[in-house]
């Protein structure tokens, strides 16, 4: 066993674990997702000041950008560095209140209604924060245990999509059918959650025993709170909850948020339980140089040893991947972005999270369009949060299991997901009865996984040195396509079939089917361009297997 020459009893060291640090970021991760809610308090944005469909998709639009370029975490993450990610997390908590709150006094009338490119700038600040919360989180933790960032990134970005149905409970307890209210709420919570828990969010680089086995409670615990908030979400559907049934279904989600912790307190038991065993078993009398020898060298320490992959003989003549971590380097950004897997994940992520953010832009829209109630499209924005949350920690722990067992390598993983990801429109654009509940299981899962993937194999290829800023880098595509396919797509051709009806609606499933069409030959072209990174990098997964099985 592993014998930590530091480990002591007092309780600042108790709190001082990578699992306790995992639970901090797990429950700022689980109060982040406000970008996810866009649909509860995007009405009353665009009524109070008297913004079309274009109008509203153009400000969504500076809130997928703010949510998705997040190179300004990155660099801090890597700056500050030494003084503990909380910095970072203390910039998002700032951002969020700003931005949350300059809108909610606008909404409420005590600011001037001001000019929509000012309402985007308050739209960007809120959604920076989400980069700020995620790369701390994200990067942090991937710091914690490099030997299993796929289930544990898959963690994170789970309870980030799980966030949105969460807060959805938060708002129908607290403030049922009170939207500015809402966006109050926003400016409150995800920064206070960030300030109280940012101090516990550190980086431990030490290997503990039965890691996977840890992991894999804090996993139960996000399966079981998916299952949990889907049921809720599906019974509110049917029946009308009173207050006191509200109240109820909102204590136990509070237990199950709270009970990740005990995960934590079950592997410091078991590692006291271990030291004390260990010392009983030592010779009391071993002399001193005997007694140096009780502390192991921890295996898969460094988190660099991960990336010194030998260079098979195919590969020696070619250049740009010499410059990839099958060398033993960390990349920098700019030494990143000379390599052409950084621009095929780059297409992809614009493919994939570029129409997935389009989609739950519009989520509202294309269920009035199709005839849906209200509580209908809530039901629908409610459980995009859980299909979102599996598509993040199934794609992790999926992927993790598949190149550790069976040698398939990540990206095909991204084949699959955007292949699924194109049926899924397809189903939407047919406006079959309940076609817009299958079509958005399989677009939010598959967009869900994307999140999960990408950051994973930017760790792996380009190394966890330099990973916030890149995965940040490189999901700037997905404003930059959301922007192409909202605006100039879904927004124009809804604009243009609303035009001949009433108040500027459109009623039917001609309103966004050209639309769902153009998403899925985006997406399908994106599963094309990440089978050419499959290709591509198999050679190097090849080796990340023989690594994990040297035998």
């Amino acid at each position: 066993m592993d014998f930590d020459p530091d480990y002591n009893p007092r309780f600042k060291t108790k709190i001082s674990t990578k699992f306790v640090a995992t639970v901090a970021s797990i429950w700022i991760q689980s109060t982040s997702g406000s970008l996810y809610t866009f649909a509860i308090y995007s009405s009353v944005l665009k009524s109070s000041q008297a913004y079309d469909q274009s109008t509203l998709d153009t400000v969504s639009v500076f809130k997928d950008f703010g949510a998705n370029v997040g190179v300004l975490s990155g660099i801090l993450y890597s700056a500050a560095c030494g003084g503990g990610p909380w910095v970072v997390l203390l910039v998002g908590a700032l951002l969020c209140f700003a931005g949350y709150f300059l809108m909610w006094l606008t909404v409420v009338g005590l600011l001037p209604r001001p000019h929509v490119l000012l309402m985007c700038l308050y739209m960007l600040l809120a959604a920076q924060a989400t980069t700020f919360f995620n790369t701390a989180n994200v990067v942090t933790a991937v710091h914690n245990f490099p030997t299993h960032r796929g289930t544990v990134v898959g963690i994170m970005k789970g309870f980030l999509g799980l966030s949105g149905a969460i807060l959805i409970q938060v708002y129908r307890t607290m403030l049922k059918n009170k939207p500015t209210s809402y966006l109050l709420l926003l400016a409150i919570l995800p920064s206070s959650s960030s300030l109280l828990f940012m101090w516990l969010v550190r980086i431990c680089e030490t290997t503990e025993e039965d890691e996977k086995k840890h992991l894999n409670g804090f996993s139960f615990v996000a399966l079981i709170l998916a299952a949990y908030l889907a049921t809720v979400i599906i019974v509110e559907s049917i029946f009308s909850f009173d207050l006191s049934a509200r109240i109820a279904t909102f204590l136990v989600l509070i237990l199950l948020l709270l009970s990740p912790i005990f995960v934590a307190i079950g592997a410091y038991k078991e590692k006291s339980y271990r030291i004390i065993k260990f010392l009983l078993e030592q010779n009391p009398v071993m002399d001193e140089q005997n007694r140096s020898h009780v502390h192991t060298v921890n295996i898969g320490q460094d988190p660099t040893e991960y990336h010194q992959l030998p260079e098979s003989s195919d590969q020696a003549g070619d250049t740009d991947e010499r410059k990839t971590p099958e060398s033993g380097e960390n990349l920098n950004p700019f030494q990143a972005m000379c390599t052409s897997s950084f621009w095929f994940l780059f297409f992809t992520t614009a493919c994939g999270m570029g129409s997935g953010l389009t989609t739950v832009n519009n989520m509202s829209q294309i269920g009035e369009s199709l005839g849906y109630g209200s509580l209908e499209i809530d039901t629908l924005v409610s459980l995009w949060s859980i299909w979102n949350f599996l598509g993040r920690f199934g794609a992790g722990y999926v992927s993790d299991y598949f190149l550790y067992v069976l040698g398939w390598s990540r990206p095909l993983f991204i084949v699959i997901t955007l292949a699924l990801m194109s049926i899924g429109y397809i189903v939407i654009a047919l406006g079959l009865p309940g076609g817009l509940y299958a079509g958005s299981i399989l677009v939010g899962i598959c967009y869900g996984s994307q999140w999960s993937l990408m950051p994973t194999i930017v760790s792996e290829i380009f190394g966890v040195v330099h990973m916030g800023t890149i995965f940040n880098t490189i999901t700037i595509a997905g404003p930059i396509a959301t922007y192409i396919l909202s605006v100039r797509v879904v927004g124009y051709f809804y604009d243009k079939e609303a035009a001949s009806g009433e108040l500027n609606i459109c009623t039917g499933t001609h309103c966004f089917m050209l639309s769902s069409f153009i998403m899925a030959a985006t997406t399908f072209s994106g599963a094309l361009v990440a089978l050419a990174l499959f290709f591509r990098t198999r050679n190097f997964y090849r080796n990340v297997t023989r690594l994990a099985h040297p035998n």
